[in-house]
């Protein structure tokens, strides 16, 4: 039988991601160096971002094909400018930023085993940048465990 995980550790590291608009940042870095700067050996990790037209992702980060198609998935499915939105305060894209922010998500949870990230093979997290001018984006990285 397994024991319980206490979080008898708690450490929260901060840090920000320049975009150059639309697309996708690679953040599996600085995500693996908060969990290492953390000390925590067996927990989960929690990354989040405060915005509401960017987002977090794990996902293939080997073929960067899988995302260039992730991005013409979403272009067709919540296009912007579509005559449906009325909330276009910052422009074509605001409307489709926030809607496709909120189909993919602003946080992720990843275990932590030996002081890392308990990442696949071929996965790796990024921050999704959904609005087409570039941003600057805070990410938090919340490590609990022991």
């Amino acid at each position: 039988m397994t024991r319980p995980l206490s979080a008898d550790h708690v450490a929260q590291e901060g840090f920000i991601v320049h975009t150059r608009g639309r697309g996708f940042s690679e953040i599996t870095a600085p995500v693996s160096n908060a969990v290492a700067a953390s000390h925590v050996q067996v927990g989960i990790a929690s990354i989040f971002t405060a915005h509401t037209s960017c987002s977090l992702l794990l996902g293939e980060n080997a073929d960067p094909a899988v995302r260039e198609d992730l991005e013409r998935w979403f272009a067709r499915a919540v296009p912007d400018g579509d005559a449906i939105f009325r909330h276009d305060a910052e422009g074509p894209d605001d409307m489709p930023a926030h809607v496709r922010s909120i189909l993919t998500g602003v946080s992720l949870t990843v275990p932590v085993h030996g002081g890392k990230l308990l990442l696949g093979t071929w996965q790796g997290i990024y921050l999704w940048e959904h609005r087409i001018d570039p941003h600057q984006r805070k990410v938090t990285v919340s490590v609990l465990g022991h």
